[in-house]
């Protein structure tokens, strides 16, 4: 048999790989509105996924929220009231006295 690659009885087979990443949960939780987000890993061989594989971050009231997508920063926008991060922060602060009484 002739293996040469230019010989006819090797086939090349070509394979697309893709990754792409979503946020597919995205939920509020505890009672000061924490917004934990799910992201997903999703590997797909021509179109068909192969793999998927999760993380999950928390979005604290007092968070940063400049580096979150659009719709995670929107909801924090709406559940993240004045009322909430006021509550967060005095919960904070009662936590550090418990840990380091003065």
């Amino acid at each position: 048999m002739d293996i040469r690659s230019d010989s006819p009885a090797i086939k090349e087979i070509k394979m697309a790989l893709t990754e792409e990443t979503i946020q597919d949960k995205i939920e509020i939780v505890g009672d000061y509105k924490h917004v934990q987000v799910r992201t997903a890993t999703v590997i797909k061989r021509d179109g068909v996924e192969i793999s998927r594989s999760f993380s999950r971050h928390v979005v604290a009231p007092d968070a940063d929220i400049t580096g979150e997508s659009a719709e995670v920063q929107a909801i924090c926008a709406a559940v993240h009231t004045q009322a909430i991060k006021d509550a967060y922060a005095a919960h904070l602060a009662a936590q550090a006295a418990e840990i380091n009484p003065e």
